[in-house]
């Protein structure tokens, strides 16, 4: 028995599930989400808790039923909570803005990046850290990740972008040569 898929998935107060096969859709205080499961799965819901069960014993079956376990369990969770992660931008002269549904990226380059802000996601820029904000967890990773792309932490001086509480391996310059060359 798969040890995530047979856990029950807990639908907090304001929760709402309706599943119509092949789509179950989640609404919430934030939002709604929609998941259409490509395989066949059961989901029973009862009371203020959901189960997700499988047809068979098969060895797909019981991989599926922890995926899409954990999936719904994202869902609900975002609906009732939201997701959120947090970009530091550390160099001199760099810095982010926000301008309508566009994150202006001034990184180091000629011309300043520009990073269209996809539906569902709410960015905000303070100082140094860019906070993106969503109810899909894998937008908000996705969308993070892409920002990130852009200026990649480099291991000498640690300019770039990176994750909130991210460490960066630091690496030593070059070092000085004693007395002449050899």
């Amino acid at each position: 028995m798969s040890r995530i898929g047979k856990l029950p998935v807990a639908l907090p107060a304001g929760v709402t599930v309706k599943w119509e096969e092949p789509v179950l859709e989640v609404k919430g205080p934030k939002g709604a989400l929609k998941l259409a499961l490509k395989k066949p799965a059961g989901i029973k819901v009862e009371g203020q808790t959901l189960h997700v069960t499988r047809p068979d014993e098969t060895r797909e079956s019981r991989s599926l039923q922890g995926l899409y376990r954990s999936l719904i369990n994202n869902m609900v969770s975002g609906v009732s909570k939201g997701y959120e992660k947090k970009l530091e931008v550390a160099g001199v002269g760099y810095r982010a803005e926000t301008a309508g549904k566009v994150l202006k990226l001034s990184l180091g380059f000629a011309f300043a990046k520009e990073f269209p802000i996809p539906d569902g996601i709410t960015i905000k820029v303070e100082k140094e850290v860019i906070t993106i904000q969503g109810i899909d967890k894998q937008l908000v990773g996705n969308v993070a990740a892409s920002i990130r792309a852009h200026r990649p932490p480099e291991p000498y001086k640690g300019k770039g972008i990176k994750y909130q509480g991210e460490q960066i391996k630091r690496k030593a310059g070059k070092a000085a040569v004693g007395s002449g060359a050899k």
